[in-house]
């Protein structure tokens, strides 16, 4: 059976109260009362006559009373409906819940005497009492997780006279969506279409500004048509709804200022005035979108038609102007705001005050506060918070911090966020005394730091204080109930890393784990890069199963734990993590190739820095000057110069300028080989490229000159290198005269 289907039987009747039995099948009988029976309303006493069952359970037919009701339950619930009927008394009509009276009475009922108590208040303007009713009624049907829609039918007077509920079906859209069941009031504005209730234009403003706080945007612009094409008729405040919605950007969407425009037009050809406020709304809409230009021609426009415009409207343009960082065209819309006759109020002042401290030009702001305090204005601490940040910005946080303590003894009293903005810029400018008296009156005036204050001192002392306040500031966080980041927790292990506490940073992040925190690739970055530079390469090798568990292994530094075995000249080890990387599909770097490269080079294992190095090609990265000088260095070590030559003139076609020190490698492997003539070549062409040897290049072809016996050359290049400015290091020294 269909829900309507179902209402009409249940109000078929209206007048005397009808009984309904029904009696087949073993069905249970359902009584269906109407309302508007006023005999409901005599002060009788309600007895209900037992009913007589058969012995198959099938239910018996009730004798019709002397008084002509007759119920199946007690029906006890009426003389509280008679009672409010007379005396309108809610104390009366509160006496008993809808929950519980379904589990006293039965639910048809309560349903009906609820029905008619609200009724009652609906339509004596009773609207919170009303309000009330229905909402215990609402709460019942969602706490046994019966569908809302099939309430709407119990609550019609009747099918005849639908009219009567208009009033309860106001009051039940305001139930619905003062709820957050928005979804269900728009059932009741559709369901009272459908049936021919005219519902109030404030019943259906309530719902639309609802939706708008849903962000529920379709079933607002349909709502809207709806109003239009079938009533009630959008009215002024309708429109700022819809004002509201497009020029505002909800939850992420940005502004639609052609549909707002659209609005606006159609406010003006169906001849509805907008209110000041739809003005102010359309007007930061045009900023939000940075036509600010545009909205002050809007309001000059405006001001020529003599329409009304407030401070809310010029202070839309201020602020718009100062997000642009234009705020010297902002104190203009302030001076023409004035000679209009609008005078600026505190927020006005408070803007351009921030804009100008945005762009360090405080003698302005000093102007304007002086200017504030002369129109008998207070700044208020929004004002001055802004002036704290734009001073600590500009590494002013000595100055900001003696005004606050001027404006304290003052009588202000500074926020949260004030003391925040203090804070920070007397860590980062490393004042961190100044910062902890800072912090410890803040406690003391009852103000709970945030994390973010925690983190920044914590941060300093681990940086440039003592590690023990930083820990003392830890635990007074965990104490004061503020829940610390995993910034938190790195910036303490970095602390302990640094301070050689390694053990204690590896403690603390087990202890993370029991806190529910997860440490991430930078947790574990700081203490393998000082276990790598401790030479405790294998400590920080098995750190890697720990980040593979928590999945982080793809952000952690291979590069350094390779570095690391390769300064223990530890290949094999290296080559165990390089593939480990390829199975866990982390992409290598040139840098993760320079360092493999150079191991096999220091080691004379040329065949495995070559595979490195085609392996590297093959994966599309361009090796730099180091890389390749890198390579050129290991076949010179092992005297293979034709392939070092190959790779050195390689290296202009990929890009790549040779410097000093390949060209050194180059040197110093014929020197090996006893090519003194190649190494000339090299020396005119070094001189060429304007690339001037160091005191190395100079060693090897001093060493070169000596080993071939030329003992004169070897001492005309240690004259030559000494008239560079070159310093001679030992190695050059033994080299020219042994």
């Amino acid at each position: 059976m269909g829900i309507w289907s179902y209402s009409k039987l249940c109000f078929l009747q209206s007048g005397l109260l009808r009984q309904i039995v029904v009696h087949h099948k073993k069905r249970l009988l359902r009584v269906y009362y109407a309302s508007s029976s006023a005999l409901l309303m005599e002060d009788y006493d309600f007895d209900c006559i037992p009913k007589v069952e058969s012995d198959n359970n099938e239910v018996g037919e009730f004798q019709v009373p002397e008084k002509r009701f007759k119920f199946c339950r007690n029906p006890s619930l009426f003389p509280i409906v008679v009672r409010v009927f007379k005396s309108l008394n809610w104390c009366a009509a509160r006496k008993i819940s809808f929950h519980n009276a379904v589990k006293m009475y039965g639910f048809d009922h309560s349903i009906y005497a609820f029905r008619i108590i609200i009724h009652i208040f609906a339509m004596t303007g009773m609207q919170m009492e009303a309000h009330a009713l229905l909402r215990d009624i609402v709460c019942y049907y969602k706490g046994v997780k019966n569908d809302v829609f099939e309430l709407l039918p119990y609550l019609l007077d009747s099918p005849e006279h639908v009219h009567r509920s208009t009033s309860v079906f106001n009051v039940l859209i305001k139930v619905f969506a003062s709820n957050l069941m928005v979804e269900n009031a728009v059932d009741v504005f559709v369901e009272a279409k459908t049936i021919g209730i005219e519902l109030s234009i404030m019943s259906c403003n309530f719902l639309l500004k609802c939706l708008l706080e849903a962000n529920r945007g379709e079933f607002m612009r349909s709502l809207f048509e709806e109003m239009k094409n079938s009533g009630p008729s959008p009215n002024v405040y309708t429109y700022t709804i819809m004002m509201n919605f497009y020029c505002k950007g909800y939850y992420g969407r940005g502004a639609d200022i052609e549909q707002a425009t659209k609005l606006m037009e159609e406010m003006e050809r169906d001849g509805i005035n907008p209110s000041v406020v739809t003005y102010s709304t359309y007007i930061c809409g045009i900023c939000r979108v940075g036509h600010v230009e545009s909205a002050l021609d809007f309001i000059r426009d405006l001001r020529s038609g003599n329409q009304p415009i407030n401070s809310f409207c010029y202070n839309a343009v201020i602020y718009g102007f100062c997000q642009k960082g234009e705020p010297y065209e902002a104190s203009k819309v302030l001076e023409e705001m004035r000679s209009c006759g609008i005078l600026p109020d505190v927020h006005s002042y408070s803007i351009l005050i921030d804009g100008f401290c945005k762009r360090g030009d405080f003698v302005k702001v000093f102007n304007f506060i002086v200017e504030m305090k002369h129109n008998d204005m207070k700044p208020s601490i929004v004002t001055y918070t802004s002036l704290f940040d734009g001073l600590c910005k500009s590494g002013l946080a000595d100055v900001s911090l003696n005004l606050f303590r001027n404006f304290c003894t003052s009588g202000y009293e500074f926020d949260l966020v004030a003391y925040s903005v203090l804070l920070k810029g007397l860590c980062l400018q490393g004042d961190l005394d100044s910062a902890l008296e800072l912090f410890n009156e803040m406690i003391n005036n009852g103000l709970i730091p945030t994390a973010n204050s925690f983190n920044r001192l914590i941060h300093g002392f681990c940086k440039m204080g003592p590690l023990d306040k930083a820990l003392e500031l830890f635990n007074i966080m965990l104490q004061s109930g503020v829940l610390p980041t995993v910034f938190t927790f790195n910036v303490i292990i970095d602390g302990y890393c640094s301070a050689g506490h390694l053990e204690e940073a590896l403690k603390l992040i087990n202890e993370m784990h029991e806190l529910g925190f997860f440490p991430n690739s930078y947790t574990y970055n700081g203490i393998i890069k000082r276990l790598c530079k401790q030479s405790s390469v294998e400590k920080a090798w098995e750190l890697l199963p720990q980040m593979l568990k928590k999945d982080i292994l793809h952000d952690a530094p291979y590069d350094i734990i390779l570095d690391g075995f390769a300064k223990q000249l530890n290949p094999k080890k290296a080559m165990m993590l390089y593939t480990r990387m390829l199975k866990l599909g982390v992409t290598p770097t040139i840098f993760t190739y320079t360092i493999l490269i150079n191991l096999f080079c220091q080691s004379g294992n040329m065949y495995e820095a070559w595979n490195l190095f085609m392996d590297l090609l093959g994966r599309g990265l361009i090796p730099d000057t180091i890389f390749y000088t890198t390579i050129i260095d290991g076949f010179c070590r092992v005297g293979d110069m034709r392939k070092a030559c190959a790779l050195f003139r390689e290296m202009p076609q990929k890009g790549c300028s040779p410097n000093v020190v390949t060209y050194t490698c180059l040197i110093n492997g014929f020197c090996n080989v006893h090519c003194m003539d190649v190494v000339n070549l090299l020396i005119s062409e070094m001189k060429k490229q304007d690339i001037n040897p160091d005191v190395v290049t100079y060693t090897a072809l001093i060493a070169g000159f000596r080993r071939l016996g030329n003992a004169d050359r070897a001492l005309e290049l240690f004259t030559e290198m000494i008239r560079n400015d070159i310093l001679p290091d030992y190695a050059a020294y033994r080299h020219a005269f042994t």
